[in-house]
C-alpha cells in the first residue's frame, strides 16, 4: 500500500464541490485548496466566494485564490507544499508546464465527457446541442495541451430525451467524483493506473458558451432548436421573440408535424405549448419566462396574456 498522500485540489464551480469531498480520506492529507478569486456576482455587483471557496471553508482547509498560476512566488508555494498529486476540476485557470512537473505522481483532472469527444470548456453543453445520445466522464492525466492526456479511468453516462444542461451537469458532477475516488483507492492500494492515450480520431472542442448563440432561429430545424433550449437551460437560457415580445425559453419540444407556414408563424397556442412554425417541423414552447418575472408553464402565462400571433426569426 502507498502511505498518505499529500494532495493539493484547484476547483471553482459548484459541479467541482463532490470532487473535493471525494478527495477526503483517511490516507489522503488536503495541504491546500486552490479556487478563483472572488468574482462580482448578482444584481448589486458583490464580490462572491465560488462554491469551491465556500466548501473549502466549511471543511476548515487552507484556501489559495492566486490570480494566475505564472508567477514565480505562486508556483514557489507550490513547490513548498511538496505534493504527491494536485486533483483539477473546473478550476478555470491554465497550468504552466513547471506547475504539471511539481506533483510526484503528477495532476490529475476530470473532465465531463467521453474524451477525445468536447476536449474543451462546455462539454456537457456541446454534448446536447450535437445530439448526442452518451457523455460521460474522464480521469485524465494532464499535459500541457488542452484535455489532451492520457485517459486513467472513464466512466459512460446515457443522455435521456429530457436531459437540460442542468440536469446532465447534475448527474454528471457525483460521477465524476466517484470515479476520481476510485482513482484515488487504487493508488492507495499500491495499484499502477495505466494511462491510455486518447485516440486520434474522433476530437472535437466544446467551445465557451456565448450568450449570443441563445438567441433562437426559427429557419433552423425544431429539434435543433429543441436541444438548444435543452442545452441552455440554466445559462444562458434560449430567447425568441414571440408576438413582439422577447422571452426566455426554458422548455420545448420539437413536433414531428409537418408546417407549411413560414417560420415563427404561431400555429396554436394553448395550455399544452405554443406551436411554432420552424425551418423543419413545428417546437412546442411549453415553459417561458416574461422579462422582469419567473419561468411558468405557458398555460399560466396564455393567462395573463392574449394569443400570440407570430414569433420573430
Amino acid at each position: 500500500m502507498t502511505s498518505r498522500l499529500r494532495l493539493a485540489f484547484a476547483g471553482t464551480p459548484e459541479f467541482a464541490v463532490p470532487h473535493l469531498a471525494a478527495c477526503r480520506h483517511p490516507d489522503v492529507e488536503i495541504v491546500a485548496v486552490y479556487t478563483q478569486p472572488d468574482r462580482p456576482a448578482g444584481r448589486g455587483r458583490q464580490l462572491a466566494p465560488s462554491p469551491v471557496k465556500c466548501a473549502a471553508l466549511e471543511l476548515d482547509l487552507t484556501l489559495e485564490q492566486p490570480q494566475t498560476l505564472k508567477e514565480p512566488q505562486v508556483q514557489q508555494r507550490l513547490r513548498d507544499l511538496d505534493l504527491d498529486l494536485l486533483v483539477v476540476v473546473a478550476y478555470g485557470l491554465i497550468l504552466p508546464r513547471k506547475v504539471l512537473a511539481l506533483p510526484r505522481l503528477g495532476c490529475w483532472n476530470v473532465h465531463a465527457s467521453l474524451l477525445p469527444r468536447w476536449r474543451g470548456a462546455a462539454p456537457i453543453q456541446r454534448a446536447l446541442l450535437a445530439g448526442d445520445r452518451q457523455t460521460g466522464v474522464c480521469l485524465m492525466q494532464m499535459e500541457v495541451g488542452l484535455d489532451t492526456g492520457p485517459v486513467l479511468l472513464r466512466q459512460a453516462l446515457p443522455i435521456t430525451d429530457d436531459d437540460t444542461g442542468g440536469s446532465l451537469h447534475d448527474r454528471l458532477a457525483p460521477l465524476g467524483a466517484g470515479v476520481l475516488a476510485e482513482g484515488l483507492r487504487r493508488v492507495l492500494d499500491g495499484q499502477t493506473l495505466t494511462p491510455q492515450p486518447q485516440a486520434p480520431e474522433g476530437v472535437t472542442y466544446a467551445h465557451k458558451l456565448d450568450k449570443a448563440e441563445a438567441a433562437l432561429d426559427w429557419r433552423e430545424p425544431a429539434i435543433v432548436l429543441e436541444r438548444k433550449v435543452r442545452a441552455f437551460n440554466p445559462w444562458p437560457v434560449a430567447e425568441a421573440q414571440i408576438r413582439g415580445e422577447r422571452l426566455r425559453i426554458w422548455a420545448a419540444q420539437a413536433l414531428p408535424s409537418r408546417a407549411d407556414s413560414a417560420p415563427g408563424s404561431v400555429l396554436a397556442a394553448q395550455r399544452d405549448g405554443i406551436d411554432v412554425s420552424c425551418g423543419q417541423g413545428i417546437l412546442r414552447i411549453t415553459q417561458v419566462q416574461r422579462a422582469g418575472g419567473r419561468p411558468v408553464a405557458v398555460r399560466d402565462y396564455l393567462n395573463a396574456r392574449a394569443a400570440p400571433g407570430n414569433a420573430s426569426p
